[in-house]
């Protein structure tokens, strides 16, 4: 049986644990910003509070704003900036033309862009200068295989420059881009990308994970056969030099795009035109393809990644992410304002947790990015990257995926670094990006995501569609963004869109959160309003049980779920992931029991636990706690989500065999 170590002093939401100096205020991006709208516009404002609520009161002004701000190059000047004025169907900036990859690769210098790594890879550097030329040749390349405006190239690709390349070069002739990382399986990738009847394919002969190489051109092969609209794979030498090659005109190698020497031309599209694919985690039946506009995409990035990350050409900007996750895309902006892009390939966990505070160190990153689920797992495995690793050059920390408990807060300022803007950002793959998160003028509390960004109107509604503070309620927005969605593909009259964020509350943005706005300004979200425990007409997030069980020392992961239906009370069932030699005995059900009775709630208390292998998340790592939930009423795996949504499919076996032998079983 494992020792029970002493539980860490817990840290109440709120507590305020970090503060920018006046010089780090005065610095900022978001006061240079201040200064131009005193200076050009005659807009002076006291506090940061009051900048936002000139943003989403003001959306044209503001919006144009960043427009001329950020000195946006249109090949054709804007009539209106937002015509008509609603959700869903806002229309912006219409007459523009213009083109992300440009002001992408604005910079032409011996600027490091890229630094690149993996497991056991040395650190490589690829230049802007160098960045435009592959972009350049490979643009070339594509448009010799006939890819026009519009067209769709895809690509199963690792974290990896070569990824940038293709992203910049297909974006840079109108087409449209869509990405899945290579550990997908084969009808995962095929279930996204033959809805979209891409042209082109650009893959992978391998990559590395946890040590070992995997194998890809058997499944490229596979997917290539199952898409018929496909004319060309274009293959990504990774693991060998020349990977062997299936016979044919329809493969070649991407060393023969990059031999070229080309000049590159931009294609000036209008605001709205497709920039790139993500894809919905498929939980509710296949994923959906989500389409974000060029200038929409560009926009925002532009507003987010300076104003609110603070990021300029001085900075080092890394997430630890795959090319299948919304963050890929989100880090690919770095570019846009001059940053050097940190990319990283590989296992977060090889060969041990420190793996990737030791590249902080080793490529003196200044923005280092990760999930809020990295960040629990690294307080379990107890790393202490201060204590190891020279983090002098890292000024700010960004968590995201899931919602950052206040201890997670606290080991970030004990273990990593005292001085250090740590943002906790919520938004998602619906918008690509984040539309609660940093400022780098204001504190940071325990548990609390800093503020609602710049030009999003963002409220919590109680039940009767009404605004509320201080009180938990949905996470809506009231005002339309560039970044929203321009449709689902292939979605006819619209109608999946509206379902998905507009039904319950017509011309309003419906997230599908729980959250609650701090008088303040700030904001917690308690998980998704779909999985609510709600027992004895007390409502709680799921981010908070698992706050709670979860620093227990022998709970490595948990899933809690209520089997009733949503908004009413049925049975709480708790699942946990010990480690091992660790059982579920009376002696640790009673302490979880006994814990969640005194720091949760005691009408909150499982009706019944269980131990698992493990936890099933979906690809991006969140977990599946409503297609659970449906399999526990009795609805098929295969009904209840699209197995290949999840990361883990074979941990569903085990809810699959629960609700066979009924709620009572021991499982």
């Amino acid at each position: 049986m494992m020792t029970t170590e002493p539980r860490p002093e817990r840290i109440l939401e709120g507590t305020r644990l970090w503060e920018p100096s006046e010089k780090r205020k005065s610095q900022a991006n978001l006061t240079r910003y201040l200064h131009w709208l005193q200076e050009r516009k005659g807009l002076a404002f006291d506090s940061y509070h009051d900048l936002w609520q000139w943003s989403v009161t003001d959306l044209e002004g503001f919006w144009s704003s960043i427009w001329n701000y950020f000195e946006v190059q249109s090949h054709h000047p804007y009539g209106q900036v937002l015509d008509p004025h609603q959700m869903p169907g806002a229309g912006w900036f219409t007459g523009a033309r213009l083109n992300y990859a440009e002001h992408a690769l604005r910079r032409r210098d011996e600027h490091p862009a890229v630094l690149s790594t993996g497991e056991d890879r040395p650190l490589d550097t690829l230049t802007y200068r160098e960045l435009y030329r592959q972009t350049a040749s490979v643009a070339a390349g594509l448009r010799d295989l006939g890819v026009r405006k519009g067209d769709r190239v895809v690509a199963v690709l690792p974290n990896i420059p070569e990824a940038l390349v293709a992203f910049l070069a297909t974006a840079s002739l109108g087409a449209v881009w869509s990405s899945c990382s290579p550990e997908f399986g084969t009808r995962s990738i095929v279930e996204r990308f033959g809805q979209i009847e891409p042209r082109i394919l650009i893959a992978v002969d391998g990559y590395r994970y946890k040590g070992r190489e995997h194998r890809c051109m058997k499944a490229v092969s596979e997917i290539q056969d199952a898409i018929p609209s496909l004319e060309t794979t274009i293959v990504v030498p990774h693991l060998e030099t020349s990977p062997r090659l299936e016979s044919g005109s329809r493969v070649q190698l991407w060393t023969e795009l990059l031999s070229r020497e080309e000049s590159l031309v931009f294609e000036a599209v209008p605001f709205s035109h497709p920039l790139w694919l993500v894809y919905s985690s498929g939980t509710t039946g296949p994923p959906k393809p989500i389409v974000h506009s060029q200038g929409g995409i560009l926009l925002e990035h532009l507003k987010e990644l300076s104003l609110h990350l603070d990021l300029s050409e001085r900075d080092r900007f890394f997430w630890f992410t795959t090319t299948g996750w919304m963050m890929w895309n989100f880090l690919a902006g770095g570019l846009l304002v001059g940053s050097t892009l940190v990319l990283y390939e590989g296992s977060p966990a090889y060969p041990d947790m420190n793996c990737l505070w030791q590249l902080s160190e080793r490529a003196q990153i200044t923005y280092f990015g990760t999930s809020a689920s990295y960040i629990q797992s690294c307080i379990k495995s107890e790393v202490h990257p201060a204590a190891h690793f020279n983090l002098d050059a890292l000024t700010s920390l960004g968590s995201t995926g899931s919602p950052l408990s206040p201890e997670g807060f606290g080991w970030v300022y004990a273990k990593v670094k005292e001085d250090l803007l740590l943002g906790s950002l919520s938004g998602g793959t619906d918008l690509c990006t984040g539309f609660l998160g940093p400022s780098p003028l204001l504190p940071v509390h325990a548990g609390e995501i800093q503020c609602r960004q710049l030009g999003v109107q963002a409220r919590s509604y109680d039940s009767e569609g009404k605004a509320v503070v201080d009180q938990v309620g949905e996470l809506v927005i009231e005002e339309p963004m560039p970044s929203m969605p321009i449709c689902f593909w292939n979605d006819q009259g619209d109608r999946r869109y509206q379902e998905s964020y507009f039904e319950d509350f017509p011309g309003v943005w419906r997230h599908g959160d729980w959250i609650k706005f701090t008088p303040h300004g700030s904001c917690v979200i308690y998980g998704r309003s779909d999985s609510t425990l709600n027992r004895g007409g007390v409502r709680m997030g799921t981010s908070e049980f698992y706050r709670v069980v979860e620093e227990l020392p022998e709970v490595m992961d948990s899933l809690v779920v209520e089997t009733g239906p949503v908004g009413e009370e049925g049975r709480l069932l708790l699942f946990v992931v010990l480690p091992e030699k660790v059982s579920l005995d009376p002696p640790l059900a009673n302490r979880i029991q006994e814990t969640i009775r005194l720091e949760l709630s005691p009408r909150h208390l499982p009706d019944k636990m269980y131990s698992i292998a493990e936890v099933p998340r979906t690809l991006s790592g969140k977990k599946l706690e409503v297609p659970v939930k449906r399999i526990l009423s009795g609805i098929p795996v295969e009904e209840a989500l699209s197995k290949e949504a999840a990361a883990n499919p074979k941990s569903l076996q085990f809810f699959s065999e629960l609700a066979r032998q009924g709620p009572d079983s021991d499982g």
